[in-house]
Formats: C-alpha cells, structure tokens, sequence
C-alpha cells in the first residue's frame, strides 16, 4: 500500500510497513505525491522502517521525494532483530556506502550481495542533493522466513538421541544459526561410536571444531571470527557446513548435545540457537512436539538485555558527558570497550579550577593513567594486557579516599593502584574517545591517538549513561558517533592473508606476517622461489638444493629439490626412501618381494613437476642369478612394478622398453644373452646378469612400488634398484610467442582474479609502447603495457576508479632484450616489478571495492579497446601460477608466430671465461671449447694433482703452421679454430698454483728453434727477468698469474689469496735464448719437478691441462705418467662462492651444498708433483728471435686493457671471485 507522507522531526520513528512477496516483485513504488523528508538535513537523520517479523531481505529502492528537489545521493543501510543493537550492511565486506538517486523521480534499486534476515531496516542519508533537502520514498524486497529459536541460559541443554541408529546415510549434515553475548560456550557435542566425538564451540570469539578419535584430539578448523559473540544471528559459513557434515558423514552420531549439560566438561552456552536442522529434521519441531528422542530444559523465545553500544568512527569523534554527582570528593568512571587498535584516548577531564588534567588510554595494548599537575606528569600505573583483540573489555577508574585504581575486566588482582597527594575529580565534563575539533577548546586537550572502536555501558559516578538520550541530545554532546550499533569490522574473518600467512589487524586495515610461508607480499600471495630448476640455472646459481614451487602462487607448497646443473640439461632430482642397489632378503611365508617407495615431494607436488617438465625418467635395475625377471613358462608375468599418478597403475615392462611390450632393453637391441627371451634375467642362467634401462613415459611416472616373484627357488639370488626420479626441461619458461604486427594478438579465456591476481612475463621489443595484455569487465579492467621506451604501466579498476602503477626504467627498454615484469593486485594494493628495479607499490583505497569483475577475453599483445597492440615477444607468461600456452594458441592465429628466438643477447653474459652462448631453439648454451673452463656456464676450473713422474704434453704440427704462413689466403683454408690459436703479434697465458716449493718450474713452452718460455719460482736474479714483488707464493695458497704481450709491450699480474710474508720464493717471467740448448740453470730447476697443483692453464686459446684431462683421445696430448683431477684449484673464497645456502622455510633444517662433478674428491692438503711441458709453434720461435737482444726492464711497460683487444684475463678473473685493488700487483 502506498500513502503520502508527511514532514517528521528525527527525532520520532517513522514505522512502515510494507508486504513482501516471494522474489522475484514486481517492482513499484508510489506514483503519487510525497515522501519522506525531516526537518533538519543532516547525518543525524533516518528512517526505519518495521517488517513485523524476521524476513528475507533482498533488495532495496529508493526515489526522491516527489515533485521536489529532494533526494538523498548516498545512504546507510542497517538492520536489527529488535530496534536496537544496529548492524550494518556493508557490500564486499567492507564498503557502507550505497548509490542514492540523482533526481526525484528516477528509482535506483539494489540487490543485496548476501541476503539478510532481520525485522528492522534503518537507511540513514548520508547526502542529498545541495540544492535541496534531504527527501526519500523506500521500498524493500524479499520473503517470509520462518525462525524457530532455542534458548540456553548456561545450564540448559538439547539432547537428541538416535537410538536405534538409522541406517548409513551417504552424507550426513548438521545446520544451525546462533547469537550471544558470551565470547565461550559449547554451541554442538556430537557422540559416536568407540569413543569418537565432534565438538563445535566458541571460544574467546572464534569457532573451533574439535574432532576426539579414542584418545586422539585434533583441532580441524579454527579462527572462523573474532567478533562471534555479538547480539546478532551467525550462521556458520559454506566452508563450516561443508567441514560439519564431512566429520558428521564419518562419525555416524549416536547422540547430539545442542548447548551443554551439567558436568560437561566444557564451557556452557549462553545464547540462542535458531533452525537447528541435522540430516532435515528441524530438532526445535521435535522438541516441541515432545518427541521421546528429544530432551532438554530449554525455552522456544530469544530475549535479549538491551545493551546500547556507539561507535567511535575516527580521529574526530568524541563523546562529552556531564558531571552527575557534583558533590563528590572522588569519581568514578566506567566502560567497556572493543577496538583492534593498540593505542587510543579512552577519557580525559579536567582537575577542578583547571590545576591539571586526566588521561586514561590505551597504549601497546594495555590500560594506562596519566596525570599532568603543576607542570609535572604522574604515571599511575597500567592494567591489562592484548586489549586491541576486539573483544569487549571493561575498564574502571575510581578515585577516592586518597586512593586511586584502575580495573580492567573485573579482575582485582591485576589492578593498578595509585595514592596521589591531591584529589582526583572534576567539576566539569569528560570526553570519551577523543576531544572536539576546534581549536579554542582549553577543556579537553588529547596528546594521544583518538579512540577508534565501540563503547557501551558507560557510568559516571555509579550511574548508567543512557545513549539514546545522548543521541536524542538531551545529554551531553557528541560528534561523528554511530549510536545504538558497534560498528568494528573483523577484517581477518575471512582471512585475505593467503598460504598460511598470520592475520593482525587495526580499525582501518589488515596486515599479514608472510615469515616462514615462503611467500611475500601484502597478502602472501607471489611466492619467493622459482618454479624448476632451469628458472635458477638462468639467473646463474649452481648446482644445489633449492626451494622449488612449481605453481608459484597456487596452492601447492614449495618443495626443497636437488638441481643437478653440471650437465647441458638442467634435471631436477626428486628422492624417495630407497635409491640404493638392495638385495632381496625372501622370506619363507612369502613368494613375493613387495616394495614400496615413498617419495620426498608430496603427490600434488610430484604430479606438478612430472606435468611442468619436458623429459622425466627413472632408472630401475633388477640383477640376477637363477631369478626371472618378467616371463615364466607359462607366460604370466612374474614381476611387476605400479607407477603413474595417484595409487598408479600395474606396468610389466622394464627399463628401456616401451609400455605393455612386457619386454626388456636388451629386446629391443637384439642383446639378450639368450635370444629366445625378452630379458636377460628369464634365461634363468647360474651366472650373475642384470636387465637395466631408464623408463622415461610420463604418464607412467614415479615408481612407486615393486613386486618380484621369482625369488624362493633354490639358489635364487637378486637385487633392484630404483633410482630417483629425474625431471628436465620447463615448459614455461621458453613457452613464447612473437607478434609482428601492432594489430596481431592472442586471446584467452577471462582472467579469474576476484580478489587477488598475479601476472609475470618477459618481453623483449624494439618498438617504444604497445599493450602487453588486457581484460575487459562492464566497468572493470585490467592491463599492461609498454607506455614508452622505458616506462611500464600497470592499471585497473575495480569500482573506485582507475589506479595506475608505473616503474621507470634507468635505460632504454626497447633494446631487443628480455625484461621481465611482475605485477600483482591484491585487496591491500598492486605492485608492478620491472626486472630487478625495486617493486613499486599504490595501496588500494580503504574501504572500497575489492572485486576485480571481468567478462571478455583476455587478449594478449593487443587490446580490444583500439588501443596501440605489441611488437615484439612475449615469453613465460603466468596468470596465478599458471602458464599460458601461447605457442599453441600462436600455431592457429594470423599474425603470431610461435617461439622467439635470440636469447644470447640478454644471457650471452652468463657464459664466462671467454665461453660462448649458442642459441637453441628454445634456450641457451655455452660453449666452453676456447675456456680454459667447463661447466654450464664455463665457470668450472679444470684442476689436476700430478706425481713428479707425470708430465703433459702439447704438440702442433709445424707444418700446418708452414702451410698457414707461405699463403696469404691460407686463412680460409684451415679451421677457425686453429687459426686462432696462432697470432703473429701477441700472446696470452694465465694459470693458478698451488705449491710449498721453491725454485719450481711452473710453465715451459719451447720452440723447433730452441728458443723458449718459461715462467718459475726463482731466486735468479739475471737480467733477462721480468720479476714480481710479491712475496711468499709458495705458501700452498692459490695464486693467479696472467702474462700478456703485444708486439714489445708485456705485462704482468699476480693475484694472490693470501696474506704477505717475508719469505725468499719469487714470481718471475723469464725472456731468455740459448742456441746451444736449454739454459742450465733452467734445466736443473726443472729436474727438481714442481710439487703443488696447476688449475686453468691457458696459452692464447690452448687449454692443455683441459685437454688432457677431458679429451684425451681427441687432443694432440700426451701424458706420462698418472694424472688426477682435483678440486685443488679452488681456494677457500672459490668454494664460499661456489657453495650455494639453500632457502629454508622456517622450522627446516637450512641444507648447504657445494658444486657436485664426478670427480670424487673433496677438500684435503695437496701437495703433489706436476711438471707440464708444452710444444709450441714455430711462429713463437720467431717472436722470441725478434726479442734477441738483451731485455731491459725499464723497456717493459704495462698494458692498458684498452690499447689490447686480445687480453680477456683481466675480465675473466674478476669475474672469478677475483681479488679487489689492494689484493693485485703489476710488475714490469
């Protein structure tokens, strides 16, 4: 029914009522004149409006007053069960604010995000059109709801017994909503069978579920809320029902307990339950129909204590109250109080004839009184403790007989006590919360944070304050209050803190403590690991164990891996229990031997990384001695081993044979010992054979047991081996797609990024902008791009308007090499990283919108808004942790081309010591063939120990070098290279050393024409010495010498990884020729051998120890003599760098690895003989006649690394952990 309606004061209740429907209504609101409209337009204006009972609302609309200039443009919605204690409504958890009208006439309807079920609406204006008054018609939509309600008061219970126990039900499900003023109390007791027992509570504010298994007790969810305990209805949300009826379905109740029964052992419930419904019995029918299932001394009506609370909204709220009892020579002063904030003005007032002033106040959580007199402040003591947990506290300041104390939740022994020498009182007013804004108010001074938070059963002087009174203003004062509601909101209920992140919280936001997650952010969202072992080999890390996370963002949990770099592959190596080769002990009772492999990475984990990888494979080894392996006479198989996903699946092939052959390798290379079977195992021989082989189908992957039959005959013997399972190749990270056009684009199903959404990609172009990426909603949007040559863009808006991040790079980003970008919008805020630059942060307006609402395609490298599309590629793109498959999508789309190649310009760098980075079709390699180094990277020393007996020889044919010089064009006729380990004009050598010995040879290199080179420790002090002051290398130190020449310049550098000391051993380079043989001096210095180590041995690009050691029966090398390989060339900085310190989650055991090689030995003193000869060319022999004369030391200069493109030392030991300024010296 529609009526006109007239002017009213606020200061009455305008009760309407309006009939409900069934949804969906037709919607109508009153054509004809009037509405409602009060006298005074203020914030202190409402209507409310009286359903006549508990109904389902669902919508509102509203219009202006009509015919008039009067609407409201924004409004308040609440809701309450019995016209006070308001709850309001708030959308997304946190915005109050609704949309009003924008004329008189037009209707503005809104549909609630969630229904809510209350008797009482109340729309409070918030503003109204400027040029006129505030003036509204209402109409509410929704349906009858029928409430059935159970009273408990502490010592009242609900028994339901199902005896006899119905039959197993597939599901079983138990639903109620509660309400109490009580933080603590029993809410549900379910009892099973053997013990078993489910229990549902409250405690301190927060649901917990309590699941009893016999004598085993697991807490199985918690932290539902903190803020329970209100006068209001909770339904336990969707998650909670689902938790309940799990447990429910297992526990197979025999008898529920609704509230507690006297000698319960926990805490009773005082409150209402309302519609408590198990498996679709409403149990409150039952009671009242005197079921003799059913018991309990419960009450069908809900009443309540009328508790009027206020809110304290922010910095300008304050409440000023009077003086009751002005005759008193003391006072007393109480509250309760509820906030999330640590610090916050509770009262203040004046000391009479304004000698001073009072201050109680929260300050790190407790209660605090402070008194300021003559010029001096008193602490008076504090009480209290965790005050900011958003649960109602009381807090009492009673002054009076010369003694003053404060009370903090009625608990006497832990109250402050104070004697002051003046009485503590006042003859004027006091505020609560905080004082009035204007400045020329001397009454109340606040040097504190104002109080944010609700308040409720204030007292002055004994006597209860009365807020309605109060808001009606016909008590004391009081701005930016919200009276009869506590409004705190419980902004950790649900968490928005994700991967196990902690939740804290203040009046105005929420922070999460990401320590020990393994993730980081505003809300735990980007994980702090990369996904495989291939994304840390390309940022340069080592062989090692690493923190995997192989979905990045998503659920699954970061896992620590073994990363086996030293191969060309990069494999990630999971481990189970048992990798070694194991005998197989049989047991008498049983014919088969059954193992079981339980792996370190968990299933999700291990079906993640088998998903993300290229190749994956495992070893399995079965040796045997009268012991078939597959086949038995009669064709059955007699072994067997289950792998795959899941439980897996029963597979009978072995190692290097396809799926279902039921076959061996041997099969399938025509081996077999005996060519009648399949595996060299079912020829049953007397004699020890194996069957071995990799099985590398995935789907088939990990092994997870083994069953092997064949084991109880007399003289059966035999042992397996499952190794661990190795995985290489990312998918993701080389997964690219190139864009030749600005109008080309790829398109995606909608991103599905509500609440919190990550997005990482790298991208290299040449052109200046494009948009990388972009989702359209109806007002929503999201997108990245490329706003100039080295700008990157980060926008979207979820409702509050469009918000914009944007990282500067500090050069130009068009330059054809890779970038990478990270950008991430949360609740909290967005980030936007551009590769390794600091991540820029906009948080995210408070208390706004927070769902990201998208409905087109996601369109990559292009735009559906006309925008500028993008040049370039686009490699490794992930939404959430998950990778796009844009070469896929680019095989099917005009315009894109699947892969990208070119990667050596942005990782050329990683491949070192004059290694060079080849390109591969969806990576990057180095080749170390001219490094004196292997490795991935070329970073690997080559290290030898020797006897003294050992020696190594590097030869060139003369007459290749012959050849070379009678022809001017003989440079295309010969290898490149080979060409380039001749030069006519310069030279370049390097080595380390190790030693004790002094005079020792260390390099030798001689000619056809007797003329040689040679570098030693000597105490020689002949003129034809190129020396070097730095003393003590025979220290068994490790020490780097580099010696260049160019045409008549030579210079010399000497590194040293130890502290000087006076000893007579020193470094020289000796320039000398003897026509008639090698010089005697020389030749008995070389007698004595060389004992210590030689690593990186480098002549221009001949690496001889490298050679010998690595590719012996391939290189012109000849060894007498053993020769070891070592590690003896590392030094203990070497091996610092090249140990890598796992990452650890907090609570692990942090693991530290250094580089693995096949070499065997680690660590250890060395001190063996080497003595290396190497045979140069004749064209050395002629630069050495040039040098005939008589060397002067003031001739040699040193070399600026600029004036010779052809000394790449200096670079290359920098970047070996090479020693800073004050650790070189250079001699000449």
């Amino acid at each position: 029914t529609c009526s006109n309606l007239p002017e009213f004061n606020s200061q009455f209740l305008w009760l309407l009522r309006v009939f409900f429907f069934p949804s969906p209504l037709s919607f109508s609101l009153c054509p004809g004149a009037g509405g409602w409209s009060p006298l005074s337009s203020d914030r202190y204006q409402w209507l409310e409006v009286d359903l006549g009972g508990r109904t389902r609302i669902t919508a509102v609309a509203t219009q202006g007053r009509y015919g008039s200039s009067d609407w409201q443009t924004a409004y308040l919605l609440m809701f309450s069960d019995a016209g006070h204690n308001w709850k309001q409504y708030r959308q997304e958890g946190s915005i109050g604010a609704f949309a009003g009208n924008s004329n008189a006439d037009s209707v503005v309807q809104h549909k609630l995000q969630h229904q809510v079920i209350a008797r009482y609406v109340r729309l409070i204006p918030l503003n109204w059109n400027p040029n006129g008054r505030i003036g509204l018609r209402l109409e509410t939509y929704g349906c009858p709801y029928n409430s059935d309600v159970l009273s408990f008061n502490g010592q009242s219970s609900l028994i339901y017994r199902l005896t006899p126990r119905p039959r197993q039900m597939s599901s079983e499900s138990i639903s109620l909503k509660f309400k109490t003023l009580k933080n603590s109390g029993i809410l549900l007791h379910a009892e099973g069978q053997n013990g078993h027992s489910l229990t549902l509570e409250l405690e301190k504010g927060k649901l917990q579920l309590l699941i009893r298994k016999g004598t085993n007790l697991r807490f199985l969810f918690m932290q539902c809320g903190n803020c329970l305990q209100m006068a209001e209805r909770h339904p336990p949300r969707s998650c909670r029902h689902f938790i309940v009826s799990a447990c429910l379905c297992t526990l197979s109740p025999v008898q529920m307990i609704l509230g507690a029964q006297q000698g319960f052992s926990y805490t009773s419930f005082y409150g209402c339950l309302e519609n408590p419904v198990y498996n679709g019995l409403n149990l409150v029918d039952l009671a009242k129909q005197k079921d003799q299932r059913v018991t309990g001394n419960v009450t069908f009506s809900c009443s309540e204590p009328v508790f009027v609370a206020t809110t304290f909204t922010g910095p300008q709220s304050f409440l000023r109250l009077p003086r009751i009892d002005q005759s008193s020579l003391g006072i007393s002063v109480g509250l309760q109080f509820r906030t999330w904030n640590k610090a916050g003005l509770l009262l203040t007032f004046e000391l009479p004839n304004r000698e001073g002033r009072v201050w109680l106040y929260l300050s790190k959580a407790r209660a605090h009184l402070q008194i300021h007199k003559s010029g001096r402040t008193y602490m008076c003591g504090s009480s209290g403790s965790a005050l900011n947990d958003g649960q109602w506290h009381s807090v009492d300041l009673i002054s009076g007989g010369g003694r003053l104390t404060i009370t903090v939740d009625g608990d006497e022994g832990a109250s402050a006590h104070a004697s002051p020498s003046f009485l503590i009182t006042t003859g004027g007013h006091i505020f609560f919360g905080g004082c009035p804004a204007e400045e020329n108010s001397q009454e109340c001074l606040n040097p504190f944070k104002a109080f944010q938070g609700c308040m409720r059963l204030l007292t002055v002087d004994n006597r209860p304050v009365d807020l309605i009174k109060v808001q009606q203003r016909l008590i004391g004062n009081y701005s930016h209050l919200q009276i009869d509601m506590c409004g705190i909101i419980d902004r950790c209920s649900p968490s928005h803190c994700e991967h196990g992140g902690s939740c804290s919280q203040s009046w105005s936001t929420f922070h999460c403590n990401c320590s020990g997650t393994g993730y980081s952010g505003a809300t735990c969202h980007s994980s702090i690991y990369e996904q495989s072992c291939e994304a840390y080999k390309h940022k340069g890390n080592i062989s090692g164990y690493y923190y995997i996370d192989v979905d990045s963002s998503g659920p699954i949990k970061p896992q620590l891996l073994y990363c086996n770099m030293t191969e060309d592959n990069t494999w990630m190596v999971i481990h189970h229990n048992n990798t070694d080769l194991t005998r197989v002990q049989p047991s008498p009772e049983v014919n088969t031997h059954v193992v079981h492999f339980e792996y370190a990475s968990d299933e999700e984990q291990l079906a993640a990384i088998i998903s993300l990888s290229e190749h994956c494979e495992q070893e399995i080894a079965y040796h045997c001695r009268k012991s078939r392996l597959l086949t038995s006479p009669e064709g059955s198989p007699l072994s067997w081993w289950v792998g795959g996903p899941g439980v897996g699946q029963m597979h009978t092939h072995w190692g290097g044979a396809p799926p279902g052959s039921q076959q061996c390798a041997c099969s399938l290379q025509n081996n077999c010992v005996d060519s009648r079977y399949h595996c060299n195992c079912d020829a049953d021989s007397n004699e020890w054979t194996n069957d071995s082989g990799l099985l590398t189908h995935k789907e088939t992957l990990p092994v997870r047991s083994l069953v092997l039959g064949d084991i109880q005959r007399p003289g059966s013997e035999s042992t397996y081996k499952v190794g661990p399972l190795r995985c290489h190749g990312d998918k993701n990270v080389w997964n690219a797609a190139f864009f030749d056009k600005e109008t080309s684009y790829l398109h995606f199903p909608t991103l599905h990024g509500e609440l919190s959404a990550d997005i990482s990609f790298l991208f290299k172009t040449t052109s200046s902008s494009g948009v990388f990426l972009e989702n359209l909603g109806i007002k929503d949007f999201i997108r990245i791009e490329l706003n100039s040559s080295n700008e990157v863009l980060f926008s979207f808006d979820v409702g509050n308007g469009p918000l914009e991040v944007s990282v500067k790079a500090g050069s130009p980003l068009n330059d054809n090499r890779w970038h990478r970008i990270q950008a991430e919008r949360n609740v909290k805020e967005a980030s936007l990283r551009l590769d390794e630059l600091p991540a820029v942060t906009q948080e995210a307006p408070a208390d706004g919108h927070i769902h990201l609402q998208l409905n087109s395609q996601l369109f990559i490298g292009g735009t559906a808004s006309r925008q500028k599309g993008f040049r370039g590629c686009i490699r490794s793109l992930q939404l959430n942790g998950v990778t796009l498959d844009l070469e896929e999508r680019a095989k099917i789309t005009p315009g894109v081309q699947a892969g990208c190649p070119g990667h050596c310009s942005s990782y050329g760098s990683l491949c070192q010591n004059q290694g060079r980075c080849v390109e591969r079709p969806t990576s990057f390699s180095c080749d170390c063939s001219s490094s004196a180094y292997t490795g991935p990277f070329c970073n690997k020393e080559v290290s030898a120990s020797f006897k003294s007996e050992t020696s190594v020889t590097y030869a060139f044919k003369e007459q290749m070098v012959n050849e070379l010089n009678r022809s001017s064009s003989s440079s295309s006729s010969f290898p490149s290279s080979i060409y380039s380990d001749i030069t006519l004009k310069a030279e370049n050598v390097s080595l380390s050393f190790r030693t004790s010995q002094s005079p020792a040879l260390l390099l030798y290199v001689s000619s056809y024409h007797r003329e040689y080179f040679a570098v030693l420790l000597s105490n020689s002090k002949d003129a034809e010495i190129l020396r070097s002051k730095v003393k003590n290398l025979a220290d068994r130190q490790l020490h780097v010498i580099t010696i260049s020449r160019l045409a008549d310049v030579v210079s010399m550098q000497v590194t040293h990884t130890c502290k000087q000391k006076a000893l007579n051993p020193l470094c020289a380079c000796l320039f000398s020729i003897d026509s008639e043989g090698l010089d005697p001096d020389l030749a008995q210095i070389a007698s004595l051998g060389f004992t210590g180590c030689l690593s990186a041995v480098f002549f221009n690009s001949i690496s001889p120890l490298k050679a010998a050691l690595l590719h012996p029966k391939t290189s012109p090398v000849t060894v007498t003599g053993p020769l070891i390989q070592s590690i003896c060339g590392f030094t203990s900085a070497n091996l610092s760098h090249a140990t890598e310190t796992t990452h650890h989650l907090s609570g692990k055991r942090p693991l530290v690895n250094a580089i693995r090689s096949d070499s065997a030995l680690i660590g250890g003193v060395i001190a063996v003989v080497i003595f290396v000869t190497v045979s140069s060319l004749a064209i050395m022999a002629r630069f050495l006649y040039r040098r005939k004369c008589t060397c002067q030391r003031q001739e040699v200069k040193t070399v600026k690394p600029e004036d010779n493109p052809e000394l790449p030392f200096r670079s290359r030991i920098t970047s070996q952990n090479g020693p800073t300024e004050n650790q070189k010296e250079y001699f000449i």
